[in-house]
């Protein structure tokens, strides 16, 4: 099974960016544990702060993945032009969010890009990851 996990937007900041919301654990060294957990799941990870980047990443992994877990970051409430990458592919995306978006503000509630996705897991903190992780593994392995 492979796996690609594309974060956007100032994600490469978790661990230092506002903790009591995302935490003390780095992205890095979040998805090593994953890794070595499921060690046997192919787990790729691209990280961006560039919206066209994603939209690019979104086409390139298209039927070369099982599954792809994605954190679109702010982008999330803004881009149309995601939400139709998502769309245009044929390949599970499951969207996640460390924070819980609706206990934020407004503007966070409204989820352009998750519209698009097969599904949404917000709140979890990092394990939202793995979460959407387990979701693909099963639906890969049972067929649902």
């Amino acid at each position: 099974m492979k796996i690609l996990i594309i974060n956007g937007p100032n994600l490469n900041l978790t661990g230092q960016r506002e903790v009591k919301i995302y935490g003390t654990t780095s992205f890095g060294d979040y998805i090593q544990m994953l890794r070595k957990k499921y060690s046997d799941i192919t787990i790729d990870y691209f990280q961006t702060n560039v919206e066209g980047e994603i939209i690019n990443r979104l086409h390139e992994a298209d039927e070369n993945y099982d599954g792809i877990i994605l954190n679109c970051g702010g982008y999330s409430h803004t881009s149309i032009a995601i939400a139709d990458a998502i769309a245009a592919i044929k390949t599970t995306v499951i969207e996640v969010h460390i924070s819980n978006v609706f206990s934020r503000e407004f503007y966070r509630q409204n989820m352009i890009t998750a519209s698009k996705a097969t599904g949404l897991i917000s709140g979890l903190g990092l394990s939202s990851y793995e979460t959407a992780l387990l979701y693909l593994k099963d639906v890969a392995t049972s067929g649902i």
